[in-house]
């Protein structure tokens, strides 16, 4: 349930019924937005009588909350969230884009992309240290090294850092090095590593499942909300579907329903959604018009001879024209985009 308090309320009259959720087993999150403060008790509601808030002082009404996904429905929470990770933004008018290749591969190709994402205007970096792959033969990532060129690559630029961790025993490292913390699509419902990253204290990207239905992704983004990290993005990378002609297929009506249930921002992955770089640039634009708060896009200095993902990636000049034509979109809409 959530308690509604009154414009009037004060601060211990808010801790008061924070503490009084908490004695009766249940989380409290006390949420202030721009209009009101709400208290969500999240937990087991046959613990709690509705009735036995309504009569404390500073309450306004006690609502149940109907979604199965609590903290991050739209019934906590009307207005959009934003996040903010130095100057990356997303949500609330403001469009950010993350551009890098799939995995680190050397000092010289991730400063290199890192320069060509600043120079076209996004602000942030992606890069992966620990790459999840289907064949154990296959490059599985630089690790720990390819953690510290992503460090070293945002000391000189200011970009943030977004990289996959792939296990709960590696989110403490990972953290260390990374301002964002990716779960892949394989990892949607590894439910200790979505609490381990809740813990983290570090932003979250939680990429959807490939066969994962709405409801699925946002209890999964409900396990990282209630372990009290409300930095949570929402990326839609693609779907398993019949058709061949894409690696997934990438459903931009994704967009206007998560706006419509949830305060989360949505981040879309024209690359893992088409898996062909000729077409990422023209779904990046049609993301940016139906109302994403972000991108994240794959690019390499030599796509042809990247060590993953080569074929889904832009080289430098096809971001910046990419970035361009986005942010002719965004400014039309009256949104921040970079």
């Amino acid at each position: 349930m959530i308690v509604v308090m009154e414009n009037s309320c004060t601060d211990e009259q808010i801790e008061r019924i924070a503490n009084r959720v908490t004695e009766l087993g249940m989380k409290s999150h006390v949420i202030r937005g721009t209009e009101r403060t709400v208290i969500a008790a999240v937990g087991d509601e046959r613990k709690i009588k509705v009735e036995s808030f309504e009569s404390y002082p500073g309450v306004s009404e006690v609502l149940p909350i109907l979604a199965p996904y609590k903290m991050a429905s739209k019934e906590v929470r009307p207005e959009m969230s934003q996040i903010q990770v130095l100057d990356f933004k997303a949500g609330r008018g403001a469009v950010g884009a993350i551009g890098g290749p799939c995995s680190v591969e050397s000092e010289e190709q991730i400063m290199a992309c890192a320069r060509a994402v600043k120079a076209a205007g996004a602000t942030g970096l992606r890069g992966g240290a620990f790459k999840p792959r289907t064949s154990p033969y296959s490059f599985q990532g630089m690790k720990e090294e390819g953690l510290k060129l992503l460090a070293l690559a945002r000391q000189e630029t200011g970009l943030a850092i977004f990289t996959e961790v792939m296990s709960t025993e590696d989110v403490d490292l990972v953290a260390k090095y990374a301002d964002v913390l990716q779960i892949g699509a394989r990892n949607m419902q590894n439910y200790r590593l979505l609490e381990a990253v809740g813990r983290s204290g570090r932003a979250v990207l939680l990429k959807r499942g490939p066969s994962a239905s709405m409801e699925e992704w946002l209890l999964a983004a409900e396990y990282i909300l209630n372990e009290g990290n409300p930095n949570v993005m929402l990326c839609e990378r693609g779907i398993r579907t019949f058709e061949t002609h894409t690696r997934f297929t990438l459903p931009l009506a994704t967009i206007p329903y998560l706006h419509r249930k949830t305060h989360l921002p949505v981040i879309m992955d024209p690359s893992h959604g088409t898996g062909h770089s000729y077409m990422v640039t023209d779904m990046a634009v049609a993301c940016v018009a139906a109302g994403a708060d972000g991108l994240i896009v794959e690019m390499h200095p030599n796509p042809e001879k990247a060590m993953s993902d080569g074929y889904q990636s832009l080289d430098f000049p096809q971001f910046e024209d990419m970035m361009q034509r986005c942010r002719v979109v965004a400014n039309a809409l009256g949104k921040q985009f970079g």
